[in-house]
């Protein structure tokens, strides 16, 4: 008996391991990366591989722009919708990605018609 039980406390080791390793596999990403959250960010997104738990990093002058969670009506209209989207103005907004589509756009004046958006997708 003393067996079957040291195999089960092994399996779950390994399982807490896995999950560990899930968790601390999360990267983090500055949008825009040196240039930061600003016109005609979108495209940054290509080529890189998103997963849900990541972190994006939005940086930013505060008061000179924002950053609104949208979903993709939203993003393609670029409109804040719903309307009870989560605005960030921090200006250092950090937000985890869900797994699925993710879509943030800046509302003020024109900036999303500027490229001021992004439709990020994650595994």
């Amino acid at each position: 008996m003393a067996k079957g039980r040291g195999s089960a406390v092994m399996a779950i080791v390994v399982l807490c391991l896995l999950v560990v390793c899930e968790v601390a596999q999360a990267a983090t990403y500055v949008v825009g990366d040196d240039n930061g959250w600003t016109f005609n960010v979108d495209g940054w997104e290509k080529g890189k591989n998103f997963n849900a738990g990541d972190v994006l990093v939005f940086k930013y002058a505060k008061g000179s722009h924002n950053v609104v969670a949208v979903d993709e009506g939203g993003y393609y209209g670029c409109d804040v919708s719903p309307s009870d989207a989560k605005v960030y103005t921090s200006g250092n907004d950090q937000i985890i990605l869900v797994k699925g589509s993710n879509s943030f756009i800046c509302s003020f004046s024109d900036h999303c018609n500027s490229g001021m958006r992004l439709l990020i997708s994650a595994s």
